[in-house]
């Protein structure tokens, strides 16, 4: 969700040197981003050893998109000049441009938003680039290889999964209609879940990745897909962000705040009154889910790939 703002920073600022600091779980989405000079991985054991680090840098400006306290913290024992952030967190004292959050209807709900308005509120855009689509890199080659990318789970809980036979139902029809292999993808604690579907798949070509990649693997392993389904999760994120054709089923989530991007990517969801609830378990039959047919996400899936 911050990439496009960090693109207007580049853009605003082009012959600044850009530093990421990044927890090693998301380090490896900055890697190959030709915006970014350098990323610095947070591995520190405290927000004071980071802090150290930091200050012998001299920094000039930080831009603080983590909402959290310890983000303007770390700025803070840095001694960087100028810290701009959202008046969050009880952090503003830390700040010395403390920017306020947008209100309901000030600005387009997606979320990558949230990060451009801080930059316009700061002075730092004029505008908001209304059409800004997610883009990721990745130096992964083609290798002619047709390959279905799977990724059934969703770390904010169950309500957002759609289910796994169905999953399993469309991805073995979509590689028998491509001539295609299938790969799933999940973390550990997923592994399980993508067994079942591979179980459930009946012989055909499939390798279970789940918990077995590090993020850019992950990254460069879906940029060689030929089509993503996925659950609202950040797998959805980083296969639409890549350009990779992307069908993202959605229920107890708002696809306008949280859905993917481009013009590569597709939504499929069952209109029903309950949704989008936001919870993460649904407390009665999940509706939205169980209407999603396989069929549906096919169909789409073969539309989207001009079949």
């Amino acid at each position: 969700m911050s990439l496009p703002a960090l693109v207007a920073i580049r853009n605003r600022y082009p012959q600044a040197r850009i530093s990421i600091l990044a927890k090693p779980s998301v380090a490896d989405l900055y890697i190959h981003e030709s915006v970014i000079d350098e990323i610095i991985v947070y591995n520190l054991k405290s927000s004071w050893d980071m802090g150290r680090k930091l200050r012998d840098r001299q920094f000039d400006c930080a831009i603080l998109f983590q909402n959290a306290f310890e983000a303007a913290w770390i700025a803070w024992l840095a001694r960087i000049p100028t810290r701009i952030g959202y008046k969050r967190d009880g952090r503003q004292l830390l700040l010395t441009q403390a920017v306020n959050i947008p209100g309901p209807g000030e600005i387009p709900r997606h979320e990558r938003f949230y990060y451009l308005e801080l930059l316009r509120r700061a002075g730092l855009i004029d505008s908001l680039p209304q059409n800004e689509a997610i883009h990721l890199r990745s130096q992964t080659p083609p290798t002619g290889k047709r390959v279905i990318g799977v990724s059934p789970g969703a770390a904010y809980g169950t309500a957002k999964r759609w289910l796994p036979e169905r999953f399993a139902e469309a991805a073995g029809a979509l590689a028998e209609a491509r001539g295609a292999s299938i790969a799933l993808f999940g973390t550990k604690s997923e592994r399980g879940l993508c067994e079942e579907i591979a179980q459930r798949l009946n012989g055909r070509p499939v390798t279970n990745y789940a918990g077995e990649t590090t993020l850019g693997q992950f990254i460069d392993l879906a940029a060689g897909c030929e089509l993503f389904l996925t659950n609202d999760s950040g797998s959805m994120h980083v296969a639409s962000a890549l350009g990779v054709p992307t069908v993202a089923i959605f229920g107890a989530t708002d696809d306008t705040t949280t859905g993917p991007t481009g013009l590569n990517a597709r939504v499929v969801r069952q209109p029903v009154d309950c949704s989008p609830c936001l919870l993460r378990e649904c407390p009665i039959d999940h509706r939205c889910m169980i209407g999603v047919s396989a069929e549906l996400v096919v169909k789409e899936a073969l539309q989207l790939l001009g079949q």
